[in-house]
């Protein structure tokens, strides 16, 4: 679904970066610089969130730039609603369908493609969303509620390998057996695990050394919601998407927050640098070789003292920055 807005805004260098009540963007200046903002550029939010980024970026286009915003997060889309200006549209899609939400828009090329991969605080902090065992709410996890099974439902059939298997892959957890056997003893004595709660003290009871200040259900939390969300195969779809809709010298900027989503962007941009992939000691002359796709802007960009005294949840993001070479 595809929302437009009404009106062209007043000016084009009117400021409006206020994010929403208990929503601080990470990396806000230093995300939108790096995408080396032109006026007339046409550039996508794979992430809409609360609008932090989108609004910034309005803020630097002219009246020709234009800004289609993506999120599979309905509340989400409901808050890009607030943004009056012609020059900005919304849709409620996964990373996957970002180029068909383009194709129906009649644009094949862009200038920036931003993608923040962090989850919002209103995400974590409405209980009911089942994102976070510091409150007792149903155990959905589900980013976008429209449709997909909720954490209970993968829960309640998963089996015990598998469920390992996850929590270790997408948690790192190192006592992924232990947890996987503990949950599914819960199901197999006849209790259906329907809430956070009731998830959190399983974990807590199967986990008896954990880092200090950690609660024992991060990482199991943590992989439960990438699983259910299939957030790393949607990244790893989405980014060769990205490499083909960027136009010469635009630029693709990615915020991630765990080191398996940093992994797969960095691997992708040294793989689209370093194409060089023919047998060695083949006698190739280096002007014959795959020449790069990409170019790495920068190395990876961090938030500094201030902002992490700030936003605490801000201090395991990582920007990552490329540029689009002339190489097809």
């Amino acid at each position: 679904m595809m929302t437009g807005a009404k009106s062209a805004p007043a000016s084009s260098t009117e400021t409006s970066v206020s994010p929403a009540a208990s929503h601080i963007t990470v990396l806000l200046h230093e995300a939108v610089a790096a995408l080396n903002v032109r006026a007339d550029g046409v550039y996508v939010d794979g992430t809409f969130g609360r609008g932090g980024h989108s609004r910034l970026l309005l803020s630097k286009l002219g009246a020709k730039g234009r800004l289609i915003a993506l999120d599979r997060d309905l509340a989400a889309v409901a808050h890009a609603k607030t943004i009056d200006d012609a020059r900005f549209s919304i849709a409620h899609v996964h990373f996957s369908g970002m180029t068909a939400v383009l194709a129906e828009l009649g644009i094949d090329a862009v200038d920036g493609i931003l993608l923040d991969l962090g989850i919002s605080s209103p995400q974590i902090d409405e209980g009911e969303r089942g994102f976070s065992f510091r409150f007792d709410g149903p155990l959905d996890m589900r980013m976008d509620q429209s449709r997909g099974k909720t954490a209970a439902e993968w829960l309640a059939t998963i089996s015990e390998k598998q469920l390992g298997e996850v929590i270790r892959d997408y948690g790192e957890e190192r006592f992924a057996k232990q947890v996987a056997r503990a949950i599914v003893k819960e199901r197999e004595d006849g209790h259906a695990i329907t809430t956070t709660g009731q998830l959190a003290k399983i974990v807590a009871g199967a986990i008896h050394k954990v880092e200090p200040g950690q609660n024992p259900a991060t990482r199991t939390f943590q992989a439960l919601r990438i699983f259910v969300n299939q957030e790393l195969e949607e990244l790893s779809l989405v980014l060769p998407d990205c490499l083909r809709l960027l136009r010469e010298h635009g630029r693709l900027a990615v915020i991630s927050f765990h080191s398996l989503e940093d992994r797969i962007v960095k691997r992708f941009i040294q793989s689209e640098m370093d194409r060089d992939n023919l047998p060695s000691g083949l006698p190739v002359r280096a002007v014959d070789l795959p020449q790069p796709r990409l170019r790495a802007i920068g190395k990876a960009i961090k938030p500094g003292k201030a902002e992490v005294s700030a936003n605490v949840r801000s201090r395991s993001a990582v920007l990552r920055v490329a540029e689009r070479t002339h190489v097809q």
